[in-house]
Protein backbone atom coordinates (compact mmCIF):
# COMPACT_ATOMS: atom_id res chain seq x y z
CA UNK A 1 0.00 0.00 0.00
CA UNK A 2 2.93 2.34 1.55
CA UNK A 3 5.20 1.49 -1.81
CA UNK A 4 4.44 4.11 -4.28
CA UNK A 5 4.03 6.74 -1.28
CA UNK A 6 7.49 5.63 -0.44
CA UNK A 7 8.81 6.19 -3.82
CA UNK A 8 7.65 9.49 -4.24
CA UNK A 9 8.08 10.96 -0.66
CA UNK A 10 11.49 9.54 -0.87
CA UNK A 11 13.01 12.51 -2.59
CA UNK A 12 11.55 14.69 -0.46
CA UNK A 13 12.81 13.82 2.79
CA UNK A 14 16.13 13.18 0.78
CA UNK A 15 16.42 16.89 0.31
CA UNK A 16 14.93 18.15 3.05
CA UNK A 17 18.14 16.63 4.71
CA UNK A 18 20.34 18.87 2.64
CA UNK A 19 21.53 22.05 4.34
CA UNK A 20 22.35 24.36 2.10
CA UNK A 21 24.06 27.67 3.61
CA UNK A 22 25.46 29.71 0.20
CA UNK A 23 22.57 32.08 -0.57
CA UNK A 24 23.74 31.37 -4.87
CA UNK A 25 23.14 27.98 -4.12
CA UNK A 26 19.72 28.76 -2.49
CA UNK A 27 18.98 31.14 -5.27
CA UNK A 28 20.02 28.85 -8.00
CA UNK A 29 17.79 25.75 -6.46
CA UNK A 30 14.57 28.61 -6.44
CA UNK A 31 15.09 29.21 -10.38
CA UNK A 32 15.78 25.49 -10.99
CA UNK A 33 12.05 24.73 -8.98
CA UNK A 34 10.51 27.58 -10.64
CA UNK A 35 11.18 26.04 -14.61
CA UNK A 36 10.78 22.34 -13.68
CA UNK A 37 7.18 23.37 -12.58
CA UNK A 38 7.04 25.04 -15.56
CA UNK A 39 8.24 22.33 -17.59
CA UNK A 40 6.19 19.63 -15.78
CA UNK A 41 2.60 21.71 -16.26
CA UNK A 42 3.43 21.97 -19.82
CA UNK A 43 3.37 18.48 -19.55
CA UNK A 44 0.54 17.83 -17.57
CA UNK A 45 -1.20 20.07 -20.71
CA UNK A 46 0.04 17.31 -22.97
CA UNK A 47 -1.59 14.83 -20.93
CA UNK A 48 -4.59 16.66 -21.00
CA UNK A 49 -4.36 16.80 -25.41
CA UNK A 50 -4.09 12.93 -25.39
CA UNK A 51 -7.01 12.36 -24.06
CA UNK A 52 -10.10 10.67 -25.66
CA UNK A 53 -13.66 12.61 -25.57
CA UNK A 54 -11.29 16.07 -25.05
CA UNK A 55 -14.31 18.33 -24.80
CA UNK A 56 -16.36 15.84 -22.16
CA UNK A 57 -13.19 15.61 -19.89
CA UNK A 58 -12.86 19.03 -19.68
CA UNK A 59 -16.28 19.72 -18.45
CA UNK A 60 -15.65 16.74 -16.01
CA UNK A 61 -12.74 18.95 -14.86
CA UNK A 62 -14.30 22.21 -14.40
CA UNK A 63 -17.20 20.26 -12.81
CA UNK A 64 -14.92 18.71 -10.23
CA UNK A 65 -13.15 22.01 -9.77
CA UNK A 66 -16.40 23.82 -9.01
CA UNK A 67 -17.57 21.25 -6.54
CA UNK A 68 -14.22 20.45 -4.71
CA UNK A 69 -13.72 23.87 -4.66
CA UNK A 70 -17.00 25.33 -2.87
CA UNK A 71 -17.43 22.52 -0.67
CA UNK A 72 -13.61 23.11 1.00
CA UNK A 73 -14.47 27.12 1.11
CA UNK A 74 -17.44 26.50 2.55
CA UNK A 75 -16.08 24.43 5.63
CA UNK A 76 -13.69 26.63 5.76
CA UNK A 77 -15.02 29.61 6.22
CA UNK A 78 -17.31 27.99 8.69
CA UNK A 79 -14.65 27.83 11.37
CA UNK A 80 -12.37 30.61 10.86
CA UNK A 81 -13.99 33.37 11.74
CA UNK A 82 -14.43 32.01 15.06
CA UNK A 83 -10.65 31.89 15.51
CA UNK A 84 -10.74 35.76 15.09
CA UNK A 85 -13.70 35.95 17.56
CA UNK A 86 -12.27 34.08 19.86
CA UNK A 87 -8.30 35.15 19.73
CA UNK A 88 -8.72 38.27 17.86
CA UNK A 89 -5.19 39.74 16.16
CA UNK A 90 -3.96 43.25 16.48
CA UNK A 91 -3.77 44.56 13.06
CA UNK A 92 -2.26 47.51 11.10
CA UNK A 93 -3.26 48.49 7.54
CA UNK A 94 0.26 49.98 5.26
CA UNK A 95 -0.59 52.97 3.33
CA UNK A 96 1.09 51.22 -0.11
CA UNK A 97 -1.61 48.62 -0.99
CA UNK A 98 -0.11 45.97 -3.78
CA UNK A 99 -2.27 46.29 -7.66
CA UNK A 100 -4.26 43.38 -7.67
CA UNK A 101 -3.00 42.91 -11.09
CA UNK A 102 0.23 42.44 -10.47
CA UNK A 103 -0.43 39.21 -7.42
CA UNK A 104 -2.27 37.84 -10.42
CA UNK A 105 0.61 37.52 -13.16
CA UNK A 106 2.18 34.27 -11.52
CA UNK A 107 -1.24 32.58 -11.66
CA UNK A 108 -1.99 33.41 -14.94
CA UNK A 109 1.11 32.38 -16.31
CA UNK A 110 0.84 29.08 -15.26
CA UNK A 111 -2.44 28.88 -16.76
CA UNK A 112 -1.23 29.92 -20.02
CA UNK A 113 1.82 27.19 -19.60
CA UNK A 114 -0.89 24.80 -19.41
CA UNK A 115 -3.23 25.95 -22.00
CA UNK A 116 0.26 25.99 -24.36
CA UNK A 117 1.00 22.74 -23.75
CA UNK A 118 -2.44 21.47 -24.32
CA UNK A 119 -2.38 23.43 -27.61
CA UNK A 120 0.84 22.22 -28.82
CA UNK A 121 -0.12 18.81 -28.36
CA UNK A 122 -3.51 19.19 -30.03
CA UNK A 123 -2.32 21.13 -33.00
CA UNK A 124 1.35 18.76 -33.42
CA UNK A 125 -0.03 15.79 -34.16
CA UNK A 126 3.36 13.99 -32.16
CA UNK A 127 3.59 10.76 -30.23
CA UNK A 128 2.46 11.65 -26.24
CA UNK A 129 3.16 8.11 -25.02
CA UNK A 130 6.19 9.39 -23.74
CA UNK A 131 4.77 12.04 -21.71
CA UNK A 132 3.47 10.23 -18.63
CA UNK A 133 6.85 8.72 -18.12
CA UNK A 134 8.70 12.04 -18.49
CA UNK A 135 6.48 13.63 -15.68
CA UNK A 136 7.17 11.14 -13.13
CA UNK A 137 11.25 11.80 -13.52
CA UNK A 138 10.80 15.84 -13.47
CA UNK A 139 8.36 15.07 -10.74
CA UNK A 140 10.70 13.10 -8.55
CA UNK A 141 13.48 15.89 -9.40
CA UNK A 142 11.43 18.36 -8.68
CA UNK A 143 9.83 16.86 -5.03
CA UNK A 144 13.73 16.63 -4.64
CA UNK A 145 14.27 20.36 -4.51
CA UNK A 146 11.37 21.20 -2.93
CA UNK A 147 12.99 19.58 -0.14
CA UNK A 148 16.10 21.45 -0.33
CA UNK A 149 13.45 24.52 -0.18
CA UNK A 150 11.71 23.97 3.19
CA UNK A 151 14.73 22.79 5.07
CA UNK A 152 16.14 26.44 3.97
CA UNK A 153 12.96 28.71 4.27
CA UNK A 154 14.37 29.80 7.67
CA UNK A 155 11.78 28.39 9.95
CA UNK A 156 13.23 26.28 12.89
CA UNK A 157 11.36 24.06 14.96
CA UNK A 158 11.41 25.85 18.47
CA UNK A 159 9.70 29.37 15.92
CA UNK A 160 6.88 27.13 14.88
CA UNK A 161 6.46 25.85 18.06
CA UNK A 162 6.33 29.05 19.81
CA UNK A 163 3.69 30.82 17.06
CA UNK A 164 0.39 29.41 18.62
CA UNK A 165 -2.03 31.49 16.46
CA UNK A 166 -0.08 30.30 13.20
CA UNK A 167 -0.24 26.77 14.59
CA UNK A 168 -4.45 27.21 15.07
CA UNK A 169 -4.81 28.36 12.16
CA UNK A 170 -3.11 25.38 10.09
CA UNK A 171 -5.13 23.02 12.42
CA UNK A 172 -8.19 24.57 11.48
CA UNK A 173 -7.52 24.56 7.69
CA UNK A 174 -6.21 21.44 8.15
CA UNK A 175 -9.35 20.02 9.74
CA UNK A 176 -12.27 21.62 7.56
CA UNK A 177 -10.21 21.13 4.40
CA UNK A 178 -10.67 17.36 4.61
CA UNK A 179 -14.18 17.22 5.56
CA UNK A 180 -14.69 19.57 2.87
CA UNK A 181 -13.29 16.83 0.36
CA UNK A 182 -15.15 13.89 1.69
CA UNK A 183 -18.03 16.21 1.02
CA UNK A 184 -17.43 16.71 -2.73
CA UNK A 185 -16.05 12.95 -2.82
CA UNK A 186 -19.73 11.65 -1.85
CA UNK A 187 -21.22 14.18 -4.36
CA UNK A 188 -19.28 13.36 -7.16
CA UNK A 189 -19.37 9.57 -6.25
CA UNK A 190 -15.78 8.99 -5.97
CA UNK A 191 -13.45 7.32 -3.60
CA UNK A 192 -13.07 8.60 -0.58
CA UNK A 193 -9.22 8.59 -0.75
CA UNK A 194 -9.07 10.61 -3.96
CA UNK A 195 -11.61 13.06 -1.79
CA UNK A 196 -8.48 13.54 0.92
CA UNK A 197 -6.05 13.85 -1.46
CA UNK A 198 -8.35 16.70 -3.52
CA UNK A 199 -8.54 18.52 -0.13
CA UNK A 200 -4.63 18.50 0.52
CA UNK A 201 -3.57 20.96 -1.73
CA UNK A 202 -4.30 23.98 0.57
CA UNK A 203 -3.42 26.42 -2.14
CA UNK A 204 -0.48 24.98 -3.43
CA UNK A 205 -1.97 24.77 -6.80
CA UNK A 206 1.28 23.45 -9.02
CA UNK A 207 2.41 20.82 -6.41
CA UNK A 208 -1.36 19.21 -6.24
CA UNK A 209 -1.84 19.22 -10.08
CA UNK A 210 1.80 17.74 -10.23
CA UNK A 211 0.82 15.22 -7.86
CA UNK A 212 -2.82 14.18 -8.04
CA UNK A 213 -1.96 14.15 -12.15
CA UNK A 214 0.59 11.85 -11.77
CA UNK A 215 -1.48 9.24 -9.78
CA UNK A 216 -5.10 10.06 -10.80
CA UNK A 217 -4.69 11.48 -14.73
CA UNK A 218 -4.91 14.37 -15.97
CA UNK A 219 -8.42 14.81 -15.44
CA UNK A 220 -7.90 14.92 -12.07
CA UNK A 221 -4.98 16.56 -12.07
CA UNK A 222 -6.54 19.87 -14.27
CA UNK A 223 -8.98 19.49 -11.26
CA UNK A 224 -6.46 19.67 -8.77
CA UNK A 225 -4.54 22.42 -10.25
CA UNK A 226 -7.44 24.73 -11.13
CA UNK A 227 -9.40 24.03 -7.81
CA UNK A 228 -5.98 25.53 -6.13
CA UNK A 229 -5.51 28.11 -8.03
CA UNK A 230 -8.87 29.43 -8.27
CA UNK A 231 -8.71 29.12 -4.00
CA UNK A 232 -5.76 31.51 -4.20
CA UNK A 233 -7.28 34.23 -6.62
CA UNK A 234 -10.40 34.25 -4.39
CA UNK A 235 -7.58 34.80 -1.87
CA UNK A 236 -5.69 37.74 -3.37
CA UNK A 237 -9.47 39.38 -3.62
CA UNK A 238 -10.05 38.45 0.09
CA UNK A 239 -7.28 39.49 2.14
CA UNK A 240 -7.21 43.15 1.14
CA UNK A 241 -10.96 43.02 2.14
CA UNK A 242 -11.61 41.13 5.32
CA UNK A 243 -7.70 41.67 6.96
CA UNK A 244 -8.49 44.15 8.88
CA UNK A 245 -11.56 42.86 10.99
CA UNK A 246 -10.74 38.81 10.43
CA UNK A 247 -6.92 38.43 10.15
CA UNK A 248 -6.80 34.31 10.89
CA UNK A 249 -9.79 33.97 8.49
CA UNK A 250 -7.89 36.18 5.31
CA UNK A 251 -4.58 34.36 6.52
CA UNK A 252 -6.18 30.90 6.81
CA UNK A 253 -8.12 31.12 3.41
CA UNK A 254 -4.24 31.98 1.82
CA UNK A 255 -3.70 28.28 2.87
CA UNK A 256 0.23 27.36 1.94
CA UNK A 257 0.66 30.55 -0.02
CA UNK A 258 0.51 33.03 3.04
CA UNK A 259 4.05 31.80 3.19
CA UNK A 260 5.46 33.09 0.08
CA UNK A 261 2.86 34.50 -2.77
CA UNK A 262 0.59 36.14 -0.54
CA UNK A 263 2.35 36.83 2.35
CA UNK A 264 3.39 40.63 0.55
CA UNK A 265 -0.16 41.78 0.42
CA UNK A 266 -0.80 40.19 4.11
CA UNK A 267 1.93 42.38 5.27
CA UNK A 268 0.68 45.67 3.66
CA UNK A 269 -2.92 45.10 4.24
CA UNK A 270 -2.67 43.78 7.74
CA UNK A 271 0.28 45.30 9.38
CA UNK A 272 3.54 43.37 9.77
CA UNK A 273 1.57 42.02 12.93
CA UNK A 274 0.57 39.32 10.41
CA UNK A 275 3.74 38.22 9.11
CA UNK A 276 5.16 36.01 11.38
CA UNK A 277 1.66 34.16 12.08
CA UNK A 278 1.02 33.60 8.12
CA UNK A 279 4.70 32.60 7.60
CA UNK A 280 4.17 29.45 10.65
CA UNK A 281 0.63 28.64 9.36
CA UNK A 282 2.04 28.64 5.47
CA UNK A 283 4.98 27.11 6.26
CA UNK A 284 3.04 24.08 8.30
CA UNK A 285 0.38 23.64 5.17
CA UNK A 286 3.28 23.78 2.92
CA UNK A 287 4.98 20.77 4.73
CA UNK A 288 1.74 18.80 4.65
CA UNK A 289 0.71 18.85 1.45
CA UNK A 290 2.89 16.13 -0.18
CA UNK A 291 2.53 14.02 2.95
CA UNK A 292 -0.97 13.80 2.97
CA UNK A 293 -1.32 14.23 -0.51
CA UNK A 294 0.78 11.07 -1.33
CA UNK A 295 -0.97 9.62 1.62
CA UNK A 296 -4.27 9.39 0.63
CA UNK A 297 -3.38 8.54 -2.76
CA UNK A 298 -1.69 5.49 -1.89
CA UNK A 299 -4.55 4.18 0.12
Amino acid sequence: MFSGMLYIFLPLVIGYLIPVKKAAVVEFINTQTSRLVLVILSLMGLSLAGLDNLSQNLNQILIYTLVFFVSISVCNLLVLPLIDKLAPTDTQQDKRPIPFSSMMMESVKLVFVVAGGLIVGLLSGIDLSWVDQASEVILLLLLFLIGIQLRNSGMTLRQILLNKKGMTIAAAILLTSLPGGLIAALILDLPYNQGLAMASGFGWYSLAGILIGDSLGPVFGGAAFLNELLRELVALSLIPVVIRRYPATAIGYAGATAMDFTLPIIQNCGGIRCVPVAIVSGFILSLLVPFLMLFFLSL
